[in-house]
């Protein structure tokens, strides 16, 4: 058996290539946990607008029963002489007000929270996507470093390098979002 003499830029594409490997993994995990705190915001973002909604309604009912009695009141008003029904009208019409008033207060609430989980599960997909790609160049980098080693090629080994720096680039911006 003859001993290949082992070149000593293999131990660098060796060295290079598990780094880039972490990287990639890295980069696989972050992004999919950006990928999923994304979902939950959006999912609370949703159950937000709905709740939102669900406050409409209730202040939609409140303000037509109130319109109601108003209009029953001021027709009470034209025909008895009976001042206490027209107090208990203007009692539950007061009650009416509360309750819309409470309403509109509880939906802008609801409305900044809601926006809030939007902004949140937009961030995370500036994150996710960065992640996205850098695991796309850093994949195809350790595709090249393998071929690089099949092949015994230095010049594949440097395209690798050259995409697995633009990998570790969009890592690097998966974090900070610096683009």
């Amino acid at each position: 058996m003859t001993d290949e003499k082992k070149e000593k830029w293999t131990n660098y594409l060796a060295i290079t290539t598990v780094v880039i490997a972490v990287c990639a993994t890295l980069s696989t995990f972050k992004g999919s946990g950006y990928s999923n705190k994304s979902l939950m915001s959006q999912t609370k973002a949703s159950d937000q607008w709905a709740f939102f909604q669900a406050k409409s309604i209730k202040g939609y009912i409140f303000g037509m029963q109130k319109s109601n009695l108003e209009m029953q009141r001021d027709m009470t008003a034209k025909s008895a002489t009976s001042k206490d029904v027209i107090s208990v009208f203007n009692e539950r019409i007061a009650g009416y007000n509360k309750k819309i008033e409470q309403y509109e207060t509880e939906k802008a609430k609801i409305s900044a929270d809601a926006k809030g989980y939007e902004a949140e599960r937009d961030n995370c997909k500036l994150h996710s996507t960065a992640f996205g790609i850098a695991v796309i160049f850093l994949q195809i980098s350790i595709l090249l470093s393998s071929i690089a080693a099949l092949t015994k090629k230095k010049y594949v080994w440097y395209l690798s390098l050259v995409v697995g720096i633009m990998g570790i680039f969009y890592f690097f911006n998966g974090f900070f979002l610096f683009l």
